[in-house]
């Protein structure tokens, strides 16, 4: 292993960037994303919002667990929430899984828009997948720049 591939390689620090990314590109509104990781580690859009909810982790396991046994997207029902869930995979990395999280939604009201809310699951995807290249490229961009600073040395 070699100095660069610890902080690029390591699932949580993509996962966390994958986060932020995301979250700056969310509206103001209810409605909260929540990025959870393979190892429990979880991320909320909205922490205030999130807290509020009262979802316990234990809750949360057991989505991921339905989404690893099911066909993709879970849509569940938390008190007056709906809940749907999906794996978050890069072409490269398992960072984990999303939840969309609607707080004062039925889940009628959820079916009439899953196609609209499946397309987000892809967008949030898409956006995963490019945090990784980027993190690849700037990676690539290191080694390449350390290579051609040794070859000076000689």
């Amino acid at each position: 292993m070699d100095r660069y591939d610890l902080p690029f390689s390591s699932r949580y620090m993509l996962t966390e960037k994958i986060a932020r990314h995301i979250f700056a590109s969310l509206p103001q509104n209810d409605s909260i994303v929540v990025i959870v990781d393979r190892d429990g580690n979880y991320w909320p859009s909205n922490s205030e919002s999130f807290s509020a909810l009262n979802i316990s982790s234990f809750f949360l396991q057991q989505i991921c667990a339905k989404v690893d046994d099911s066909t993709e997207p879970v849509l569940t029902q938390f008190n007056d929430s709906s809940i749907i869930a999906a794996h978050l995979t890069t072409g490269r990395t398992d960072c984990g899984y999303v939840f969309l999280i609607m707080p004062n939604r039925s889940p009628e009201s959820t079916l009439e828009n899953i196609d609209l809310l499946e397309m987000l699951l892809s967008q949030i995807t898409l956006i995963a997948t490019l945090a990784e290249k980027n993190n690849l490229l700037y990676e690539l961009g290191l080694k390449h720049s350390d290579m051609y600073n040794n070859s000076e040395a000689f």
